[in-house]
């Protein structure tokens, strides 16, 4: 249900006072913009009975408490009431981020094309593409009030603004909801409060109501508790089968593999629910993933949320810990596993401390043993104790005679470890790049290189290098109309061992690290 209307006409009074209807179980408030301040406010209005679900004001802290909510459950087989005030808010946050993140790419174009940095007084075009992004983020938040298993009360602004004809500005005046366009047309029911005490029910979807399409009614009398028993909550069942939209267009060009997240629950009904024995099952399989166990790891907090992980308690080999504390426990000791092995090649700790990069470099990716530490009684491995990584002997590189920067050198496999794999493949990157962007290796990598000429620079700097410029380098391969490339590029790595295959169509010198 939609309940919106210009400032100060009741929004919030009518919610207030709605959470205390004898058809709600419990009423859980969601409040979105830190200028609203209302939820503490409004808990004084006579009959209001709700509970405030903080949050820290991100997009996903946000989306984790909607979660939460729906994992709650009935009081007195009586379905709970959410209410997110206000939508207008969330919409707000949304804008500004992606027309933050259109300045940020403008001020790195500049920088790329070596011009004037835009400043805060000059206008950036926010590109399309970041309003689909923009969409995409509110359209997940609406697929998330879908599974809630009650009635969902969304408040949002209205704005009186000039009408339209032909397009041209007439002299007559509309009302227009201060959000994403097409949220009245997400929501099963839209009330307009045009003054105090002055409601009018715009649109519905119900049987239970005689109304004509696109009929306008004036509801006398107007709370939410009236609304409710007019839209048939009381003969309504206890959930409704939603199914979410999923393209499965195939984007497996060059040969790289698009990794599928698990499927989301077809309906509402099966919202995640977690046991203790589950959540560690779940966690040992995330650390026994073959190539990114720390990337499964956070897919798995993601998709259950951080508030029913800490919710649920297991027993490990570190202790007895929450769920969301056993996947932080687990992520450090990756970290360890990989400042470990990263001191086997020759590394300083911490240079390349990432879990996910070091696995493409190596047979055995460092979280190969962890599952055990995560049995009831069994203490965690020590890393001390375990076997190296890597038993073969270091062997020294090749260097190319070569002194263009273009020609850094590149080693073969079958004359380099595990750790100089990785610093292949990252150099070629990063020669492809200096190629796209038009500038020398030299140049491209002077902001990391080391202090000896012709030294590569350390591994963990080089690898977030190249990534930091890939968007620079994607933006460019599209405009230069190499879309196939710039898709394969989008999907590729960290790093990318087949980084010479996708862009062998543009450059036939690559040599191929593999």
């Amino acid at each position: 249900m939609l309940l919106t209307g210009p400032e100060k006409t009741g929004k919030s009074y009518e919610a207030a006072k709605g959470s205390g209807s004898d058809l709600i179980g419990r009423t859980y408030w969601i409040e979105i913009g830190g200028t609203e301040g209302t939820a503490d406010y409004y808990g004084r209005v006579p009959g209001a009975d709700y509970e405030i679900v903080e949050h820290e004001g991100s997009y996903q802290d946000i989306l984790d408490a909607i979660r939460w909510v729906n994992a709650q459950p009935r009081i007195d087989g009586k379905p709970n009431l959410l209410v997110i005030d206000s939508m207008t808010s969330l919409w707000d946050m949304l804008s500004d981020e992606i027309a933050l993140f259109a300045r940020n790419r403008a001020i790195r174009k500049a920088q790329r094309n070596r011009s004037r940095v835009p400043t805060l007084d000059d206008p950036v075009v926010v590109d399309s593409d970041l309003w689909n992004r923009a969409k995409d983020r509110w359209g997940a938040v609406l697929w998330m009030l879908r599974r809630h298993h009650g009635p969902c009360l969304l408040i949002a602004r209205q704005e009186i603004v000039t009408a339209f004809e032909n397009d041209k500005p007439t002299r007559n005046t509309t009302r227009k909801v201060k959000a994403e366009k097409n949220l009245p047309a997400a929501v099963d029911a839209v009330v307009e409060l045009h003054s105090l005490g002055e409601a009018w029910l715009t649109g519905v979807r119900t049987l239970h109501m005689k109304i004509q399409p696109g009929e306008t009614q004036r509801f006398p009398d107007f709370s939410v508790d009236s609304l409710l028993r007019r839209l048939g909550l009381q003969d309504a069942a206890e959930t409704r089968s939603v199914s979410e939209l999923r393209p499965d267009a195939d984007l497996q060009e060059h040969g790289q593999q698009t990794s599928q997240a698990e499927p989301r629950p077809a309906t509402a009904r099966q919202a995640p629910a977690l046991t203790g024995a589950q959540a560690a099952g779940l966690i040992r399989d995330a650390l026994m993933h073959p190539t990114e166990p720390e990337t499964a790891l956070r897919e798995l907090r993601v998709e259950y949320g951080r508030r029913t992980l800490k919710a649920v308690h297991t027993d490990t080999g570190w202790g007895r810990m929450s769920a969301d504390a056993l996947i932080t426990k687990s992520l450090d000791h990756l970290k360890e596993k990989a400042d470990e092995a990263a001191g086997e090649h020759g590394v300083q700790p911490g240079e390349h401390s990432d879990p996910v990069g070091q696995a493409h470099g190596q047979q055995e990716t460092p979280a190969a043993d962890e599952p055990a530490s995560l049995e009831e009684g069994t203490p965690p491995s020590d890393p001390a104790e375990e076997p190296s990584v890597s038993e073969q002997p270091e062997q020294p590189e090749e260097i190319s005679e070569a002194e263009e920067p273009q020609d850094l050198p590149r080693p073969r496999p079958a004359q380099v470890n595990k750790a100089n794999k990785v610093l292949a493949v990252l150099l070629t990157e990063a020669e492809i790049q200096a190629r796209i962007l038009g500038m020398t290796m030299q140049e491209h990598l002077e902001a990391v290189s080391g202090l000896d000429e012709g030294t590569p620079p350390p591994m963990t700097k080089l690898r977030k290098h190249v990534i930091d410029h890939r968007p620079a380098v994607i933006g460019l391969l599209e405009e230069r109309g190499e879309r196939e490339i710039a898709n394969a590029y989008r999907l590729a790595g960290k790093p990318e061992l087949k980084i010479a295959q996708i862009f062998a169509t543009l450059y036939t010198d690559l040599a191929t690290v593999g």
